[in-house]
């Protein structure tokens, strides 16, 4: 299966256009959205090409391929302008025996985990900063925001068969990597 992981869009189109680019180039399974779809917050400036109406239009054409978690952003109002549930604090997805725990971060974070056993991935948005590690047996993933980085360049992430590869989101050059799987003896 080929996961993309995208978090942080804050209703930029020109952000998202981006990344469906990327997952159509490489024939994605799944779009993991990790929270704060369509709004920018008050905290935040208006990202590139703000436009939450067509990013929600466009993001409904992916329904099918989407599993989203909310963000301290997203609202009812932004469920009801979307066509796939992202609304709860927290989704799971098992992949080639592995354990995806997936949240926006500002519920969960790396200082305040939810019960995890070793093995599995913490993957998580909201502080708009790219991290790829492991810690203690347990793997530590944010793909970072595709519209408002704090470092440097907008990411996204991308897991297929054992590994979870961060990419540029302009140039789509490989940032980071780490294998999720541990081997076996």
């Amino acid at each position: 299966m080929k996961i993309m992981f995208i978090s942080d869009i804050h209703g930029s189109l020109p952000a998202l256009q981006m990344a469906l680019g990327h997952f159509e180039r490489k024939q994605g399974n799944l779009i993991v959205i990790l929270g704060d779809e369509l709004y920018h917050g008050p905290r935040n400036p208006l990202p590139e090409g703000y436009d939450p109406k067509t990013v929600a239009a466009l993001l409904n054409d992916y329904r099918e391929k989407i599993l989203a978690v909310r963000g301290n952003c997203d609202s009812e109002v932004d469920q009801m302008m979307l066509s796939f549930p992202m609304m709860a604090d927290y989704s799971r997805l098992y992949v080639d025996g592995i354990s995806f725990f997936l949240t926006h971060g500002h519920l969960y974070d790396p200082e305040h985990l939810p019960p995890l056993a070793s093995g599995e991935v913490f993957v998580y948005g909201h502080y708009h900063v790219p991290v790829t590690k492991e810690e203690n047996g347990i793997f530590y993933i944010n793909p970072n925001s595709i519209s408002l980085p704090k470092q440097g360049t907008a990411s996204y992430g991308w897991y297929e068969n054992g590994i979870y590869r961060l990419f540029d989101l302009k140039t789509d050059q490989k940032l980071d990597e780490m294998t999720l799987k541990r081997s076996e003896g």
